[in-house]
């Protein structure tokens, strides 16, 4: 993951009503070990996180000039420092007028993974750790929060430059904060929301059931297909990167490459060719789970009509083949 350029600025901002005031990096971070790491780390920890949306820019104006600085740096109209600059400073202006927020680290870094050009804007908050001096004594210190982002976006810029229709070009989070705060944040970078993530992924899975039984295969295969389809969403998701139709129709059948990908398009779906999968949805569709009155049931999908069928009108469930150390609890308590 080659980081080209990296910049942390720091936005002061009490709960009491105070002011913000942005403090100015002197520079970019420098290439370094921990400079890569954070970044990766960050990047880990924005992948798994659940409650992502989609979406791409409004046009340029004086409410959303962020994509007319941002162009103009990819342009050589001023470097990177100098977009962040401008960068920071507009989202300092906007969180004092949404007064919604405790600032933070502002964080610009573009790199690349792969052949595709990032941009990842993010609101980094502190947190106190305990670290060993070296004459071991204990000393607190503090750290960047990255297992908490409060607001991060990530922007495909290959994706914008060349597909500027393209409606999924922005990936940011949702909901988690509430709602204002995100909308702030969003509003800051001037991005709507263009694909409703885990809806497509619902979408998405009704068709590849659909699938499966018009295929009407043996009950094995169709396994097996499904455990590919999850395994290949998962993988795709921890990157960061959306499911290319295509790419999951190949993974599905290697005889018969296109017959998925064919179907959804025969079938009518209105699926994008790229599907930015929702975890969450996904984690649904690979297991069944459920809590009440002290009992917790919790299996994978592809077990259901083989070790456990579902009466639908008795309300109950038919385990086989249940764990060995379940069988001798379940022994010794009727003894």
């Amino acid at each position: 993951m080659p980081i080209l350029h990296s910049v942390i600025h720091k936005i002061d901002k009490k709960p009491d009503g105070t002011p913000a005031a942005l403090h100015l990096a002197a520079a970019e971070q420098v290439d370094s070990s921990a400079r890569d790491e954070l970044m990766q780390q960050l990047n880990e920890s924005y992948n798994a996180t659940t409650g992502k949306a989609w979406g791409f820019f409004h046009h340029e104006s004086g409410a959303h000039p962020f994509s007319g600085w941002l162009a103009k740096y990819l342009a050589g109209g001023f470097d990177f420092f100098n977009f962040s600059v401008i960068a920071a400073s507009h989202l300092t202006k906007r969180m004092e007028e949404s007064n919604l927020t405790t600032g933070g680290h502002a964080l610009f870094c573009h790199y690349q993974q792969g052949l595709t050009d990032y941009l990842t804007i993010a609101l980094v908050q502190e947190t106190e750790a305990i670290a060993m001096t070296e004459d071991l004594h204990l000393k607190a210190v503090k750290r960047l929060d990255l297992d908490r982002i409060r607001l991060v976006a990530r922007i495909n810029i290959s994706e914008w430059k060349n597909n500027p229709q393209s409606k999924q070009y922005i990936s940011f989070l949702k909901g988690k904060q509430g709602r204002k705060l995100n909308d702030y944040f969003r509003d800051f970078i001037g991005c709507q929301e263009g694909i409703d993530g885990p809806g497509e992924t619902r979408t998405l899975l009704k068709a590849f059931s659909d699938f499966v039984e018009s295929e009407d295969l043996p009950e094995e295969s169709a396994r097996e297909k499904k455990l590919n389809f999850v395994e290949f969403a998962s993988i795709t998701g921890k990157l960061g990167e959306p499911i290319k139709l295509e790419e999951l129709s190949a993974v599905i059948d290697e005889d018969r490459p296109k017959a998925f990908y064919d179907f959804i398009r025969n079938n009518d779906y209105g699926l994008s060719p790229e599907i930015p999968a929702d975890k969450r949805t996904l984690n649904q569709f690979r297991r069944f789970t459920g809590r009440a009155e002290g009992m917790s049931i919790s299996f994978e999908a592809h077990l259901l009509g083989d070790k456990i069928e579902f009466d639908e009108a008795g309300g109950t469930l038919t385990l086989r083949g249940l764990p060995t150390q379940l069988t001798e609890q379940l022994k010794r308590a009727a003894a």
